[in-house]
């Protein structure tokens, strides 16, 4: 700011020298000296605008552009530790419009906005100050009364360029949102051959996007002529004025030169005030919308209660659990009761959308639980930190969620050791290892996003692993063996069973020959556990763990036929 200053103070100077120079040659008077002084001058002030510029453009534009890299390191930080809900309620591609078109508006503003609201004021002072005190108060005023009409419009302009731009960024959002969908469901979109449909629905959300520029456009075209309109008046008003009062003696040609000079002066501020109230306007908007984001409170976090652990132990136990969703009244768990010891298998059965992987979801505290209800190693869970409760978990989810990275780097995702040898004997353990190595560039293969150029059963292991080198002490397979035919299955369980005899597993499957060697097995149906026991015992009960054990059985056999 010091070298903004300098820059409109020794510009300022320039209109003074020249009227001197002017006035000089207007009398006859010519001085070699002087005016080899003012051309001395004049070429010192040029290299101190040069110099300054560069100052206050690296220092001003450096400094926004660190608060939007700490502005987007700040809201990455806060997005990661919303629950599940706020990304039910938030798509991705509105979230990526406010890190980046929204972002960008407030770095705008932080940056070349304030850069220009301070040129304004100090530029607008020092050349008014200078037109009053050197030259005449009176022209002075009578040039300066058409910029009041820019004070007027000011509020009006503001407030309706606000409304537009939010309009605007919305608009933006969800077309970012409507890409994103439908790019990462594109093999679907080809499969029911819906690119001409998918292509017209991208027309009305990408038409609608450019009604709201343009809306604001308007507003935009309108501001920059109007601006120049009362700058020619301004300019009107001091020709006609000024010419007249230096015809009569009470200026001379050179100060009435100088004043033209400084009246050009300040159309630059009068044209700034409208580009800094679009800067200003659409930074505001954006800003709103940033907070909006870094105000959402945290619904999943450590309690007062929290202290922390010296030891884990993977010994799980449920008492009275319920649970229903904050968007429902029906209740997705009810009276949840059982105990695993630490390093037994708990096996987990039931129809689908009967409860099993909101029971995973709670356990990993994707969603809270009510008190008293979940304890791990004899804690609450609600008292354990989140850190160390997910760092001893290992979850292998059913969409088997894989990053554009390579093969190599998802399997070390939860322990970033980089450590060949785990990583291969991870590989190993879930039964993948011989498909990696068939890959041109083996556990280097970069799979695309999600791991596009896998198979399922290829995902699947590979997710398996990335949990399996974690070592955790309790891990949970959420459905995740049903992509692989049986003898791998039995491979990885087989695994499971001699490499984690001290520690908890939770198997949750449709297929019974994936669970029937649990310690304890439930069975939940309509958010109830309507049986537990072992396989043998389940069998004898003749209920509904029999009825789905007979049926596949009766499957396995018409396969095999």
């Amino acid at each position: 700011l010091i070298a903004l200053l300098a820059v409109d103070y020794v510009q300022t100077l320039v209109p003074l020298i020249v009227g001197n120079v002017i006035d000089l040659l207007e009398l006859n008077n010519f001085d070699v000296s002087f005016v080899s002084s003012a051309v001395f001058k004049l070429i010192a002030i040029a290299f101190t605008i040069y110099a300054g510029r560069i100052l206050w453009r690296f220092f001003i534009f450096g400094s926004a552009r660190s608060i939007e890299m700490n502005i987007r390191n700040d809201m990455f930080q806060h997005l990661e530790k919303m629950s599940t809900k706020y990304y039910q309620d938030h798509n991705p591609g509105e979230i990526m419009a406010h890190m980046t078109n929204d972002l960008d508006a407030v770095r705008m503003a932080l940056g070349p906005g304030i850069l220009t609201l301070f040129d304004v004021i100090a530029l607008g002072t020092i050349t008014i100050y200078n037109m009053v005190t050197k030259i005449d108060p009176l022209l002075t005023v009578a040039a300066v009364i058409p910029l009041l009409l820019i004070a007027v419009s000011v509020r009006f302009m503001g407030r309706e360029m606000h409304k537009r731009f939010s309009g605007k960024q919305e608009a933006f959002a969800n077309l970012s949102d409507f890409v994103q969908e439908n790019l990462s469901g594109i093999k679907v979109i080809k499969s029911f051959v819906q690119e001409s449909k998918s292509v017209d629905a991208f027309e009305k959300v990408n038409k609608n996007t450019f009604n709201k520029n343009m809306n604001l456009i308007k507003l935009q075209a309108l501001m920059h002529p109007y601006m120049h309109m009362i700058a020619g008046l301004a300019l009107a008003v001091a020709i006609g004025y000024g010419g007249y009062i230096t015809i009569y003696g009470r200026i001379t040609l050179g100060e009435f030169t100088a004043f033209i000079q400084y009246l050009g002066m300040l159309v630059w501020p009068m044209m700034a005030i409208g580009m800094t109230i679009n800067m200003f306007t659409m930074g505001s908007a954006s800003l709103e919308r940033i907070e909006n984001i870094l105000n959402e409170p945290v619904e999943i976090k450590d309690s007062e209660k929290t202290v922390p652990l010296s030891s884990f132990d993977g010994s799980i136990e449920v008492k009275n659990l319920n649970f229903k969703y904050n968007d429902t009244n029906k209740y997705v768990l009810n009276n949840i009761n059982f105990k695993v010891e630490k390093g037994q298998t708990l096996g987990i059965i039931g129809r689908t959308g009967s409860g099993k992987t909101t029971l995973v979801n709670l356990l990993l505290r994707i969603f809270d639980p009510n008190d008293k209800t979940i304890f791990i190693g004899g804690y609450d869970i609600l008292d354990i930190p989140l850190n160390t409760l997910r760092k001893n978990i290992g979850y292998i989810p059913q969409d088997n969620f894989l990053f554009s990275d390579t093969i190599s780097n998802n399997i070390d995702f939860g322990l970033r050791t980089e450590e060949k040898d785990k990583i291969t004997e991870a590989a190993k353990a879930a039964s993948v290892h011989d498909n990696i190595i068939e890959f041109k560039n083996g556990y280097e293969t970069f799979i695309g996003e999600r791991g596009v150029s896998l198979s399922g059963g290829q995902k699947q292991r590979i997710s398996i692993a990335r949990a399996l080198i974690k070592d955790p002490e309790i891990l949970i397979l959420d459905d995740s063996v049903s992509a692989v035919d049986t003898n791998t299955e039995e491979k990885i369980l087989s695994h499971l069973k001699d490499n984690r005899k001290n520690k908890t597993n939770i198997i949750i499957a449709h297929r019974i020959s994936t669970i029937q060697d649990s310690d304890l097995i439930i069975v939940i149906d309509e958010g109830q556990i309507v049986e537990s026991g072992n396989h043998h015992e389940l069998l004898q009960n003749k209920g509904l763990y029999s009825s789905i054990y007979e049926k596949q059985l009766l499957e396995k056999m018409l396969e095999q036929e």
